[in-house]
């Protein structure tokens, strides 16, 4: 096996081997064994907890169908009344589930329902339970022919309006890494302002050109998801058999600590436990499209936020009506929405340089409307299982909604 062919492999491995070190132990971490696929994120994970759920789905403009679960109150008020809306996003390779790992009081969506908050939570296109469309099926290769440019521009406001016609409210928003990634994009393009109370944002991603992961740097330099499209790989699949097959014996062969990769490629998380871990990797990591892997590798080689660059002025001047494609302008979101930024010292993707970077492109935000919480210790994992979340994050995000 060439000295390539291992190194690919390893970068594959980043996403389907996802372990880090034991920190902290718990016995309070629900097993997922009966989870199948026919099964609901409510009934698999909700409703097993003692909370109200209830599935919907949503169709985008381009024809995909996401899975939406909303939970209209927690276990100590059992009546829905005038609640205020939450949205929850996940991140890239995740889904729904991510958010309801940890047990009741760890558990962001779950915490927000006890709260008083009317909790949604949405499944990105092309994850397992939002792999729908009204004419295409996952083997098609049009299916998978997106990037985060059409989850900015599609998913997330086809999500927003039905939660805006279902509670005829305004939303708060919580996002997470890929989950800033589309809101920002959203909001710098005008889309979302009318329908939003407030966002907070977790491990803010705009800009990617500082990246400390190793494993981000080599896979975007090295044109890794450009050589899969090559391929004719159009569905990013990190939990594929053959992958996970070959990656083992890489892992047995050529002394690579396969423990240690989301740290590699996350940065070290402080706050996880060896449980949590074990119960992630039951459900995660989710499929992306290869052309959305392009996308962000694009990002960190240019250190830009823009619109995919098909890298033929004719082709972007087809769809963009240039000859390169359109800036995605951070000034141009209001100054007026009420922002809630939380970024960690650890985290190797969402890194300080880069989160600086957005900050000070929203300068002229008012200063009453933009919240920045850093955190020294916390990496990008630990925004969503961390068993201190509720104390470092989640209750300053909850104070900071209840002020809107």
């Amino acid at each position: 096996m060439d000295s390539f062919t291992c190194i690919f492999l390893v970068f594959m491995l980043c996403f389907s081997a996802v372990g880090s070190r034991p920190h902290l132990s718990s016995n309070n971490v629900r097993t997922r064994a009966s989870l199948t696929d026919a099964e609901g994120v409510c009934s698999a994970v909700v409703e097993t907890q003692n909370y109200p759920c209830h599935e919907h789905k949503v169709t985008t403009q381009d024809g995909f169908i996401l899975s939406l679960q909303n939970i209209p109150y927690g276990r100590s008020d059992k009546t829905a009344g005038e609640r205020p809306p939450v949205l929850v996003q996940h991140g890239l390779f995740l889904d729904a589930i991510s958010w309801l790992l940890s047990p009741p009081d760890q558990s962001l969506a779950l915490i927000l329902a006890d709260e008083g908050f009317d909790v949604w939570l949405v499944s990105t296109r092309g994850t397992k339970y939002s792999r729908g469309h009204t004419s295409l099926s996952p083997d098609d290769d049009d299916y998978w022919f997106w990037t985060w440019d059409e989850l900015a521009a599609y998913d997330l406001p086809a999500t927003f309006q039905y939660i805006h016609d279902q509670t005829g409210q305004k939303l708060h928003y919580v996002g997470h890494s890929q989950g800033t990634l589309i809101a920002l994009a959203a909001l710098s393009d005008g889309q979302l302002v009318s329908m939003m109370r407030s966002a907070a944002l977790l491990s803010p991603v705009a800009y990617l050109g500082k990246v400390t992961s190793p494993l981000a740097r080599f896979a975007a330099e090295n044109l890794l998801a450009e050589a899969l499209h090559l391929l004719r790989i159009n569905e990013f699949n990190p939990r594929g058999k053959a992958v996970i097959d070959l990656l083992m014996q890489v892992c047995k062969t050529k002394d690579i600590d396969c423990t240690n990769l989301l740290t590699s490629f996350t940065g070290e998380n402080c706050c996880l436990n060896s449980s949590i871990v074990s119960v992630l990797l039951q459900h995660e990591p989710q499929p992306t499209s290869t052309k959305n892997m392009i996308h962000l590798s694009q990002m960190v080689r240019e250190g830009m936020i823009r619109k995919f660059d098909y890298e033929d002025e004719k082709e972007n001047m087809k769809h963009y009506g240039t000859p390169t494609p359109p800036l995605y302008e951070m000034t141009n979101i209001s100054n007026d929405l009420p922002l809630f930024m939380a970024y960690g010292g650890a985290d190797a993707l969402s890194v300080t340089k880069d989160v600086k970077m957005l900050l000070d492109r929203l300068q002229g935000h008012k200063g009453d409307k933009l919240v920045v919480e850093y955190t020294e210790e916390y990496g990008h994992v630990d925004y969503v299982l961390a068993v201190d979340a509720k104390q470092v994050v989640y209750d300053p995000i909850i104070a900071f909604f209840r002020l809107q």
